[in-house]
C-alpha cells in the first residue's frame, strides 16, 4: 500500500489481487472515525464523544458531576496515579493543555477566574486512580466564601467514591448531556 499526495488530496493505491490498481480518496469523515478513540480515566472508559480537547499526551473532558458551569478534567493519556509519576513532558503537556482550556472556557462561560486543582492521593480526596487537575471558571458570588469551592469538590468526590462501582457504567449525568457540552466545547478549539 502506497500513500501519495495529488494536489492537497491524499490517495490510497490499494492493489487487489483481481483487479488493477485502483485509487480511492480519504474522506475526511473517514478520517475523523480513525481519530475516534476511546480514553481510559482509571479504570473507567471514556467515550470519544465526552472528549473536547486533546493532544499527544493529554486530553480534555466534560466531567461527569460539574460543580458549576464549565467544571472539566484534564488528564494525561498514560494512566499515571500520582502527580510525580508523570515524565517532564507529560507534566508539561498537562498544564499547557489546562491553561489553553482554561482560557476558552472562563471566556465562554463569561466568567473571571479559574480554579485549578489536583487532588494528588486518596489522603487528598483522589477517588479515580488517575492524575486530573480540575479546571472551574469562576464568578464572583458563585460560592459564598471563595475557599468553599474545595469543601464541595471533597464532598463530590466523596458522593463518587460511594456512588460509583467500578463494575457498574458511570450514570449522573447522560452520554448524550455531555456529548452535548462537549460538541460545543470543541468548537472553541477550531
Amino acid at each position: 500500500m502506497l500513500l501519495r499526495t495529488i494536489g492537497q488530496i491524499p490517495h490510497l493505491f490499494l492493489r487487489h489481487s483481481s483487479s488493477p490498481l485502483r485509487i480511492r480518496p480519504i474522506h475526511s469523515s473517514s478520517i475523523k472515525m480513525a481519530a475516534a478513540e476511546d480514553y481510559t480515566f482509571g479504570p473507567y472508559k471514556i467515550h470519544h464523544s465526552e472528549v473536547f480537547y486533546s493532544t499527544n499526551l493529554s486530553y480534555a473532558m466534560v466531567n461527569l458531576r460539574p460543580l458549576l458551569p464549565g467544571h472539566v478534567l484534564i488528564c494525561p493519556k498514560r494512566e499515571v496515579k500520582r502527580f510525580v509519576d508523570l515524565t517532564a513532558d507529560e507534566t508539561s503537556d498537562l498544564w499547557l493543555t489546562a491553561q489553553k482550556v482554561g482560557r476558552q472556557l472562563e471566556s465562554y462561560h463569561k466568567a473571571s477566574s479559574l480554579t485549578l486543582a489536583i487532588q494528588d492521593g486518596p489522603q487528598a480526596g483522589q477517588t479515580v486512580p488517575h492524575v486530573h487537575i480540575h479546571v472551574v471558571p469562576r464568578r464572583g458570588g458563585d460560592f459564598e466564601k471563595n475557599d468553599e469551592i474545595y469543601d464541595a469538590m471533597d464532598e463530590k468526590e466523596k458522593e463518587l467514591k460511594e456512588k460509583l462501582d467500578l463494575d457498574k457504567e458511570r450514570k449522573d449525568r447522560s452520554l448524550e448531556e455531555m456529548t452535548q457540552e462537549a460538541d460545543e466545547y470543541r468548537k472553541l478549539f477550531l
